[in-house]
């Protein structure tokens, strides 16, 4: 056991510096350059010899070479740079906003998760087969809804038509209320897709014919025995599905405006804040892969098959 707990750890370690590392290169050939963008401004009066100064502070007139492995080192210890629009070190700009992209990816990933469950369990009691099947479609038609027409839809529908939600200064949870709708919709298709089918494969095993033997109703049989096998399959999707949240989230927070990952990802984007941008794409990173990370050192403990495997290889 030891020794897959300490592979699966050292892939996540490989991951997050691929992570780092491409995403440096790529914002390092992106045109242009933020502090000139910034300090040349005739608004800022500084001379050609102050703004090179500047770029020297910001370790920017150093070779490229050098700037990866000092940015490196400092990610290492925890030192993401400072964001050259706001003039502030990022883990302050992070503090601020990642803490609302969080809440709403957990509160997304939560409704998904019930919308999928709904959708696998009810394809699988209902005895009308138009019915099943239309339960059973539902997945294919979520997955195939853009994320931001979603938002757009909604917005429309249920704030301009119905105004039932409001837009303009909306309460602080009735805010959430569409981006979480929007948010959880296209999640919960993959999950509900794996679900329906793992659950016809698991009512196929011989345990389920013997559990309805022994006089089991249909629905018993279904939570008491198929739904935990079922499950297994679901939980890796899971993992994938949670780290895509946050990226899910930056787009559904720029149509509906709120605070958050998104709205900070824009405004660096804008700018060229290379810094705040970098910090971003590590943060993700970090999310996604301690999610899987999580979901890796869980499975055996869920799977004893998977535990004896592990358990053969240490």
């Amino acid at each position: 056991m030891s020794r897959y707990f300490s592979g699966r750890i050292g892939q996540a370690i490989l991951v997050l510096w691929a992570a780092f590392t491409v995403s440096f290169i790529l914002l390092q050939v992106l045109p242009g350059d933020a502090i000139l963008i910034k300090f040349q401004n005739p608004d800022m009066g500084l001379s050609p010899a102050q703004v090179a100064d500047m770029r020297a502070a910001y370790g920017a007139d150093i070779p490229v070479w050098q700037q990866y492995f000092h940015t490196l080192g400092n990610v290492l210890r925890g030192d993401l740079g400072y964001s050259i629009q706001a003039g502030v070190p990022v883990t302050d700009l992070l503090k601020s906003n990642f803490p609302p992209t969080l809440r709403l990816a957990v509160l997304g990933f939560v409704l998904a998760t019930a919308v999928a469950v709904a959708i696998a369990f009810l394809s699988s009691l209902l005895h009308f087969g138009w019915l099943k099947s239309l339960f059973q479609s539902l997945p294919s038609l979520f997955i195939s809804i853009p994320t931001f027409w979603l938002g757009i839809a909604l917005i429309q529908f249920f704030s301009f038509h119905l105004r039932w939600i409001p837009v303009i200064n909306p309460g602080e949870w009735v805010g959430l209320i569409l981006p979480i709708v929007t948010l959880a919709v296209p999640i919960s298709a993959p999950l509900a897709q794996i679900l329906i089918r793992s659950i016809d494969q698991v009512q196929t095993q011989p345990f389920v014919a013997v559990a309805r033997a022994k006089g089991a109703s249909r629905s018993g049989v279904l939570w008491r025995h198929v739904a935990r096998n079922a499950m297994l399959p679901a939980l890796t999707i899971a993992g994938l599905l949670f780290g895509e949240l946050i990226a899910g989230a930056l787009i559904t927070e720029t149509v509906f405006g709120l605070n958050g990952l998104g709205q900070l990802t824009q405004q660096a984007v804008n700018n060229q804040d290379v810094a705040v941008l970098q910090a971003i794409v590590v943060i993700s990173a970090a999310a996604f892969v301690a999610i899987n990370l999580l979901v890796d050192l869980v499975f055996p403990l869920l799977d004893p098959r998977l535990k004896t495997s592990a358990g053969a290889h240490a």
